[in-house]
């Protein structure tokens, strides 16, 4: 398997110049880097990479808009990175499509193992960002959750039910086909139709909205 690649996007040469050798130490590629959302999207666009990682706080164009474009046009996964005062911007950048959230105190292991997985087609989430998150999804839903959300989970077959009870407990795509006793692809194909299902835009994305749900 290629080596993943990774465009990094922060406002702070510092943080990105210390990701950037935690990163290529461990034989991930940064293919580039960006100080504000709008380069971001335009590096995107031209380096096509595996992964952004994406800071939320940027001047001009901020993170969640950037990864709104970025996945609306299909050029990347994202993967953010956020502060423990964020909130409102996570779950902002939830339901702008990004697929795993990490602390910036990140430490290099659990770094690259995210970028891998995301580059791989899985989820990488923080458990202290994802407890966080979905506290604010339940807060933002006190007027009860979307009309078209809870008869959509009476949509889901059995199968695609277990796929979802995966999701929510933080299962890989392997994880999920070796507990499931099926291909990688499958779960994949299985994955999909669940986002379909409830209008989520990542899996993190239907993890909330089940949450918010009281699912």
């Amino acid at each position: 398997m290629s080596a993943p690649t990774v465009l990094l996007a922060d406002d702070h040469g510092a943080i990105r110049a210390g990701l950037r050798i935690m990163l290529e130490t461990h034989d991930i590629v940064v293919a580039g880097e960006a100080a504000d959302g709008e380069v971001a999207v335009r590096n995107a666009a031209a380096l096509r990479p595996d992964v952004v990682l994406m800071d939320l706080r940027m001047p001009g164009r901020d993170g969640v808009s950037a990864t709104r474009e970025i996945v609306d046009r299909g050029l990347a996964d994202v993967l953010v990175l956020t502060s423990f005062d964020e909130d409102e911007l996570v779950l902002a950048a939830i339901r702008a499509g990004a697929v795993g959230f990490l602390l910036k105190t990140v430490d290099a292991s659990t770094l690259v193992q995210a970028v891998r997985g995301v580059a791989a087609g899985e989820g990488a989430l923080d458990p202290r960002v994802t407890r966080r998150a979905l506290a604010a999804v339940a807060e933002s839903a006190v007027d009860g959750p979307p009309a078209a959300a809870t008869p959509a989970l009476g949509e889901l077959t059995a199968r695609e039910q277990e796929v979802l009870d995966g999701i929510l407990q933080g299962w890989s795509n392997a994880q999920l086909a070796a507990r499931l006793r099926i291909s990688v692809p499958t779960v994949k194909t299985h994955v999909s139709n669940v986002l379909a299902k409830l209008g989520a835009r990542s899996r993190s994305h239907a993890a909330a909205l089940v949450r918010a749900c009281g699912g």
